[in-house]
């Protein structure tokens, strides 16, 4: 699911006071209330801007969401902590509306870092009896207590997804790429209810995690590479995995397949008249022969000078782009107009 900014939502800063985000709410929904705007667009964004509120104005909320800290952008992928995804919950609120916030009245997001906020929270920190701790008589019957729970209910997915930005030199080069990221969880100190120091009263906690991920030669986009045991971990000790969803992302480099593709760039006269350019691939720094007479897209195929593949390697496809110098002198100019005149 991806991550809200609510902040930006309501256009506040992070250290914004009660008031200016009250102030700020009720500039947004006077605009974007349904009875003023008839867009579609003012629709979803009037959900947005109440659920930013619902959030921002209440206390407890508003902790557990600066927990995850400030570091997120509005749309990234986030994966909510064990024990908070699936989230479907109704409650009244001053016997005057009813929501079903399992239906689409707040967004997943929400749903999953505070649907056990919403209503029925007392009697369901109640049941849990604070995870079955018993305070008073020391970790040993922690421990106990945990086993026999950890024995009678079923296991929380603790699988985390995440995806990962591979280059053209990271696919040639075959070393492990260091990863660092930071994973949201529930407290397994009170199970999510916020009763505890450990999470700061949030619910969750932040961990920072920091793995070693080995490419396969010849993966390929959109392929998994699963790390076990590096999943989150839940109160009874019990681990899931991580899995990294391969994304081929370059700034130098287009990916088609096996091949890859650089632009190599031409003035103007280098391609009417022909030209040798050095480029660097890969496998190091060549020379290349640019016929006279190349036109901007075609591509000049380098065999095996590519990515590595399960018997080999791919290919390199330079791609011409001619491009204008700027700031021509004038004597440059004038030859210009001269070849204009002489084409009409």
């Amino acid at each position: 699911m991806k991550y809200k900014d609510y902040y930006e939502i309501l256009g506040v800063s992070r250290d914004a006071d009660t008031s200016a985000i009250k102030s700020a709410y009720r500039k947004l929904a006077r605009k974007y209330h349904p009875d003023v705007n008839k867009t579609k667009e003012a629709e979803e964004k009037f959900k947005d801007i109440n659920e930013a509120y619902e959030v921002l104005s209440d206390k407890n909320k508003r902790q557990r969401y600066d927990s995850l800290g400030s570091n997120w952008q509005g749309g990234a992928d986030w994966t909510p902590p064990p024990g908070f995804e699936n989230f479907s919950f109704n409650f009244n609120q001053g016997g005057a509306q009813s929501f079903d916030f399992g239906g689409g009245g707040f967004s997943d997001f929400f749903s999953s870092l505070f649907g056990d906020m919403m209503g029925g929270m007392a009697s369901g920190r109640q049941s849990q009896n604070f995870g079955g701790f018993d305070f008073g008589n020391g970790s040993a019957q922690r421990t106990t207590s945990r086993r026999r729970t950890a024995q009678s209910e079923p296991a929380e997915n603790l699988d985390i997804t995440k995806t990962l930005n591979v280059t053209a030199q990271e696919l040639f080069d075959g070393k492990p790429i260091n990863v660092t990221f930071t994973e949201i969880e529930k407290c397994n100190e009170c199970h999510g209810s916020g009763y505890c120091s450990h999470c700061g009263g949030t619910g969750i906690v932040s961990t920072p995690k920091n793995v070693k991920v080995k490419l396969p030669k010849g993966i390929e986009e959109g392929k998994k590479i699963r790390l076990r045991g590096e999943g989150k971990t839940d109160s009874y000790g019990r681990k899931g995995d991580l899995y990294f969803v391969i994304h081929f992302k370059d700034n130098e480099y287009q990916f088609d397949g096996d091949n890859i593709t650089k632009d190599v760039e031409i003035t103007p006269p280098e391609a009417v008249l022909g030209c040798s350019k050095d480029i660097q691939t890969l496998h190091g720094k060549i020379n290349i022969k640019i016929p006279a007479g190349v036109s901007s897209g075609q591509s000049l195929r380098l065999k095996k000078l590519g990515i590595p593949t399960s018997d080999g390697y791919g290919d390199l496809n330079a791609r011409i782009k001619i491009v204008v110098p700027k700031n021509q002198s004038k004597e440059i100019i004038d030859l210009y107009k001269k070849i204009a005149q002489l084409q009409n």
